[in-house]
């Protein structure tokens, strides 16, 4: 028996803080891997490696496409990539989306989970929606260590929340405070490797696979009656390990929550998109109308004006449901780590 050999980290909104203090926190003789995921929006700078090794005891790299896994090693996800573990290296893949976000954190879990079975340690962090669940419950299926940050100790709930409703038997539920004691602990506990009990017949991840399989129309699950936000194409339900999640074509994935999410966000840029529409009409209409008062067409300028005021009175009405909507989101701050929301 020996200790694990692999950990991984997922964290979103509020994870630079949360990832800093855990590193921070880590012995020079930590003895496993560590590769993090954080959610990056897709032209971010690799800035938080550096952070991360201005307050850490380990070296840390930005992941390199095929890299050997070095233990005693910090290896951070680049923006716009997705990170898998192999058994001896780390793959960046160009694949699609999942949950709205590449790098996500659910392929990094399952990718984990395939190569290392039962000797992979997972923890989940801050952050928002439920990215990260169903690459915990992988790592749990494969009887690999799950933890993960407390709700009410989180800068942002979300993601443990979700994690503890829909994943069983997660091994630790800790404020942030807690965690390196016992990710300390568990790089050091003996494990005895266990065989895969669980046979999956689809051996690569799913941001591996070719256009070919992806398309197949004799796929097992349903189609859905909603379309991929990102494609237009048609969205399949399928059921992982008891979550509902959706999947396109092109492989684009999400969660319940997540579609929700990207739903909304596309609802606000349609309304968006009609109050310039609205706008523009009642400009126009204006100008036109000035133009036939000026030619003493004065019935036409009444109509046009008349339109002019129909526009600005719906175009108002949108932008008070905008505004309305924007006040009640109040975990909207996902991609704000790298845009100038947080110094350190």
């Amino acid at each position: 028996m020996s200790s694990q050999d692999i950990m991984v980290i997922g964290a979103s909104a509020g994870g630079v803080e949360a990832l800093i203090y855990l590193v921070k926190h880590l012995p020079t003789e930590f003895n496993i891997p560590i590769v993090i995921v954080l959610h990056l929006p897709k032209h971010g700078t690799e800035v938080l490696s550096s952070l991360l090794n201005r307050n850490s005891k380990l070296p840390v790299s930005v992941v390199i496409n095929n890299q050997a896994i070095e233990t005693g090693k910090i290896y951070v996800a680049p923006p716009d990539r997705h990170v898998l573990v192999k058994e001896n290296y780390l793959q960046l893949t160009l694949g699609p989306r999942e949950n709205n976000h590449r790098p996500a954190i659910d392929p990094l879990f399952r990718s984990a989970s395939r190569a290392f079975n039962n000797r992979v340690i997972a923890v989940l962090l801050t952050g928002t929606l439920d990215d990260g669940t169903a690459g915990l419950k992988a790592v749990k299926m494969r009887d690999g260590v799950a933890v993960v940050q407390k709700p009410e100790d989180a800068m942002y709930p979300g993601m443990p929340r979700n994690a503890i409703e829909n994943v069983e038997n997660i091994d630790y539920i800790l404020p942030l405070s807690e965690i390196p004691a016992i990710l300390i602990e568990l790089a050091n506990r003996p494990v005895e490797s266990l065989e895969n009990s669980q046979d999956n017949s689809r051996k690569s991840d799913l941001v591996e696979l070719d256009l070919n399989e992806l398309s197949q129309d004799d796929r097992p699950n349903k189609t859905s009656v909603f379309i991929c936000p990102d494609c237009g194409g048609p969205l399949w339900e399928m059921q992982q390990q008891g979550l509902l999640r959706y999947r396109c074509r092109i492989g684009h994935a999400y969660s319940m929550e997540s579609l929700l999410a990207r739903k909304s966000d596309d609802l606000e840029d349609a309304l968006w998109l009609a109050m310039r529409v609205l706008e523009e009409k009642a400009s126009l209409s204006r100008k036109i109308a000035t133009r036939m008062r000026s030619q003493n067409q004065v019935s036409a300028a009444i109509r046009l004006e008349e339109q002019e005021k129909d526009a600005i009175d719906r175009a108002k009405v949108i932008q008070k449901v905008i505004y309305q909507n924007n006040q009640n989101i109040g975990e909207n701050t996902e991609t704000f780590f790298l845009q100038g929301g947080t110094e350190v």
